[in-house]
């Protein structure tokens, strides 16, 4: 990977409305209530999220 490239997965993981986000903490893809999960500082998935 290039710096540039590099770079840009740091600042997706960063950004809840990204996927890399939610993927980088356990999560399959983006949650719909992802907002609701930022806003409450819920970001780990639920052991019955992980189904």
């Amino acid at each position: 990977m290039g710096r540039q490239s590099d770079l840009d997965n740091h600042a997706d993981q960063l950004n809840p409305n990204n996927d890399a986000f939610w993927e980088s903490r356990g999560w399959d893809e983006r949650p719909d209530d992802w907002e609701d999960r930022v806003d409450s500082d819920d970001t780990l998935p639920d052991e019955d999220d992980e189904d």
